[in-house]
Formats: structure tokens, sequence, C-alpha cells
């Protein structure tokens, strides 16, 4: 199942191997540039100072999520049309293969992966460390923008399980599992720097998406990523194991916990709305400590 997840730098590269001039070889991999990460303004201008050869912007703010609102979490789904048109800009189409990376690990990425794999695209896959182990590789990066080929993909909602806020509560309540991926600190209350109120879902367990990941920000091995859910209760690498539901912020880094239950087996449902969208409605429960 990793390898349906994520690819390593060295096996990506292999894959970019430019032909003769300037051409690409056929059938290489659509590259997604989606570097991002909560308080950051510069992805942009980041990319354009250098980015895996090829790699086109993705602006995750814009073109994967829409506009948020206290009622439906600060980082809604976008529209399929919306969507299908961003993919489409991006130089998607029904048989492309799809590489994402970051500058994070892989948890701004792991929304365009949860993205394009609930819209229908077959094969994407996240670069396993980012844009770090790329150039940890001695790979080179290029200044600039790139505007591929149009694609054609046409989107098909529903490619990946998600839940809403009725069903995460059920699942926290005891009809499954609920992980809360945001950090610690945040899970138990203490602080809160974005959502008005601080504190957790009655019922969830803490699981913080940045430790699916090694100190390089490459995701844990297989084995370890099994033994750490299967320490939270999570039955691993299993189809018989409970239903499994994860929420954070505002369903951005619980794609990447998403990404990282597949990887040990587990098909876990997105919680879009997350705690943005719970922590605006007075009818919903807090809890807070550990």
């Amino acid at each position: 199942m990793r390898e349906r997840v994520l690819v390593d730098a060295a096996a990506l590269a292999a894959d970019l191997q430019i032909g003769e001039g300037t051409d690409p070889v056929e059938g290489r991999p659509v590259v997604l540039d989606v570097r991002w990460a909560l308080g950051m303004t510069d992805g942009y201008d980041r990319y354009r100072a250098g980015h895996i050869p090829g790699a086109v912007y993705v602006d995750l703010e814009t073109e994967l999520a829409a506009h948020g609102s206290p009622e439906e979490g600060r980082h809604p789904l976008p529209s399929a049309s919306a969507f299908q048109q961003a993919a489409r800009r991006w130089g998607v189409s029904a048989d492309s293969r799809v590489v994402v990376y970051d500058s994070v690990g892989g948890t701004s990425a792991a929304r365009a992966w949860w993205l394009l794999r609930y819209f229908g695209a077959p094969d994407v896959r996240i670069l396993d460390g980012g844009l770090a182990a790329w150039t940890a590789e001695g790979l080179a990066v290029e200044p600039g923008d790139v505007t591929p080929e149009p694609g054609d993909l046409d989107v098909r909602p529903g490619g990946m399980p998600v839940v809403d806020a009725d069903e995460a509560a059920a699942l926290a309540d005891g009809d499954g599992m609920l992980l809360d991926a945001r950090a610690a600190e945040r899970y138990r209350g203490e602080v809160e720097p974005v959502d008005p109120q601080a504190g957790h879902i009655p019922g969830a367990a803490s699981a913080p998406t940045t430790e699916n990941l090694r100190a390089d920000g490459r995701f844990l091995s297989t084995a370890d990523l099994r033994r750490r859910f299967g320490d939270l209760g999570v039955l691993t690498g299993s189809a018989g194991g409970s239903a499994v539901g994860v929420y954070c912020g505002s369903g951005v880094t619980a794609s990447h916990e998403v990404a990282a239950l597949a990887v040990a087996g587990v098909d876990a449902a997105l919680y879009p709305g997350s705690w943005s969208q719970w922590s605006n409605d007075p009818a919903r429960e807090v809890a807070t400590g550990a």
C-alpha cells in the first residue's frame, strides 16, 4: 500500500528524465508544488525562487478549498466544477500520474493528494520528505513559472470517504474511532491560535499529524505507522477494523493523517469541516484535557 501513497525522490527523479531538447518524456507524471502552512503567505514566491523541474504551483487557499465560513469551516471542500477547472489548469488528465509535494513533510501537499483521489484521479502520490528530500539527493531545482498544456480530467466526487459533524460525533461516541490530528496542546485546549474555542470533540483521540513523520520529514516506516495507530486502538493492516475518522483545524493536515493511515492499511474518512466548523457551532460540546 505504501507505494500507492508515497514516492521517494530518487524514483521521481528517474521518472522525470527529460528527452531530447526540452520536451518531456511522454507519460511523465504531473508534479504539483503545494507550498503552504498556517500563517505562510509566500508559498508562490518560494515556488518561483526554485521548484522541482516542471512542477506547477497550486494555491491551497483558492484551489484546494472553497471560501471559508463559520458554518462550513476555514477550508471547505471546493465544488466539483471549481476543482475540475483547477486540475485541468495544472495539466491533470484522466490518465495522468500525479505527484504532489511541499516543504513541510507533506502536511499541505496531502490536501491535494486527498482531493485528487476524492474527485476521481486514480494515481496520485506524495513525495516522501517533500522538497527537502529532493535537494538532499543533490537534485536540481528551477526558478520561474511553469504553464502546462491543459488537462482534461472529468471529476467524479466520492472517491474518498467523508464524514460530517454528526457522523464525526458518532464515531467519537463509540461507533468507531475519531482521531484529532492537531498538535497535542491544541487538543488539550491549552492554546488555540485560530478558532473560537479551545479543546477537542468529546471522545476523540489525540493523534498529532507530525508524529507520522521522522525527523527528516519523511513518513515513518509502514511497521512504525501500524504500531503508532495500533497503540491508539486503530486496527491496522486489516479490512476488519472499526470505522475511523480524522479531523484537524480545517481539514488540511488531517489529509496527511488519512494518507498515513492508508500506508498502515486503514481506509479512514476525513471530516472536512474539522475543528473550525465544530468550534463555531454553539450546540456542539467541547472537551478539554488529555
